[in-house]
């Protein structure tokens, strides 16, 4: 359904066309194979690009797992996917070979996705281009505004996924995240193409597309909201204690951590170490009546931690990694190191306002701090360039930047 923008005057929001209802009606979710084999004729019969979107259920839901898969290519219409249902998809990946998906924010749906067997050789992300040529606002509604002058709804991004049956005015909402999708592509392309970015768009994109899965996380506990508070270790090993037991609980339930037992109930025991249930339910956080019946069981955690000898404590501080200190600390510990990463900012700043690319996107922030805390021996353009390429800047960053930050990081010393 492609559509231009009506004007507007650069000073008002552009007005636009409320999308309520897909073009094609909203089809019905797919939950059967005989109808996932009739969608993948359809796909491998359709021409062009393929939308995508996927659908979870964050902050309510353990883990982040896939409870709706939305497709829609030309010729073939929009499909729902049960990837409840019908958790192997490779058949769709196959009637999509050598086909480019179009997302928005494709690194929040390619693992999930790859766990029902569907990885593209290809990919363009509306959002990344949004950024790349200097958008304001880079959420799908606000680039479908400015790009296609469409209004898209958005009030059911954020709903319980997992529901089931999905209600009717949900399902319309997921159908048209993928209504105008390739639409929005091609507008973005061409505006890529006029600005000379497509070259750099399409390494982005392939970036993006080659991102190994992040690593889990060493010591996940500490990233309770308030542990930095703590000073003591028989403290963190309260907050470790009780992390492990949400953990496992919420797993066991299939529930979001969050929900089973909230960041500062966990940061409120640890501060007053409860030795009992009754003065673990006497703090405010363990009273509502989900919390206070579990009780017994983060008594439970608590007193392992309580009980841990010395030795078996947590350290006050995390493991040590290979990365520098937050910058806030370059000048007592570093000074030059601080002269090179404020000479090294204003480059990245300026060619960041010449070229309207954000700074976090024409440079990742900590390849940048890397390079300046442990510059090359030698400091040249080409030594500049492998040491951001190896922190996985793109060719097209370091063609950019490499010679302006040699000359700048050498200036500073």
């Amino acid at each position: 359904m492609s559509q231009t923008a009506p004007s507007a005057s650069a000073d008002e929001e552009p007005d636009v066309a409320p999308l309520t209802t897909p073009a094609d009606g909203v089809p019905d979710v797919l939950t059967t194979q005989s109808g996932l084999d009739r969608a993948v004729d359809a796909l491998a019969g359709g021409a062009g690009p393929v939308a995508v979107d996927a659908e979870r259920a964050s902050g309510y839901r353990y883990g982040q797992q896939n409870y709706l898969v939305q497709l829609r290519r030309a010729g073939a219409g929009t499909m729902l996917i049960d990837p409840v249902a019908l958790p192997d998809l490779a058949a769709v990946n196959d009637a999509l070979r050598g086909t480019e998906w179009v997302f928005h924010a494709a690194s929040q749906d390619l693992h999930p996705l790859s766990e029902q067997g569907l990885v593209p050789d290809a990919i363009f992300d509306t959002e990344l281009a949004a950024r790349l040529l200097g958008l304001e606002r880079v959420g799908l509604g606000a680039v479908v505004a400015e790009v296609l002058g469409l209004g898209l709804a958005k009030e059911h991004s954020a709903v319980d996924w997992s529901t089931r049956p999905l209600p009717a005015s949900w399902l319309t909402y997921a159908a048209l995240d993928v209504e105008v999708l390739v639409d929005l592509r091609d507008a973005l392309a061409e505006r890529l193409e006029a600005a000379g970015k497509a070259e750099w768009a399409r390494q982005e994109f392939e970036a993006v597309r080659l991102a190994p899965p992040p690593a889990p996380r060493v010591d996940p506990w500490r990233r309770v909201s308030g542990v930095h508070a703590l000073r003591s270790r028989r403290q963190l090993a309260v907050v470790r204690s009780l992390w492990q037991a949400r953990e496992d609980n919420a797993r066991r339930r299939d529930i979001s951590p969050g929900r089973v037992l909230p960041d500062r109930a966990i940061i409120a025991a640890a501060q007053a170490l409860p030795r009992n249930v009754g003065a673990l339910t006497a703090l405010p956080t363990f009273s509502g009546r989900g919390t206070s019946r579990r009780a017994p069981m983060w008594q439970t955690a608590i007193d392992v931690a309580l009980a841990l000898p010395e030795a078996d404590l947590p350290p006050l501080r995390g493991p040590r990694t290979d990365a520098p200190p937050p910058p806030r600390a370059w000048a007592d510990r570093e000074p030059a190191a601080a002269a090179r990463l404020e000479a090294a900012k204003a480059v990245v700043t300026e060619r960041s306002e010449l070229l309207t690319v954000p700074v976090e996107n024409l440079l990742q922030p900590d390849a940048l701090r890397r390079l300046c805390w442990s510059p090359p021996a030698q400091v040249t353009e080409e030594s500049v360039a492998a040491a951001l390429a190896a922190r996985g800047a793109r060719v097209w960053q370091t063609d950019l930047l490499a010679g302006p930050l040699a000359a700048a990081i050498g200036a500073a010393g």
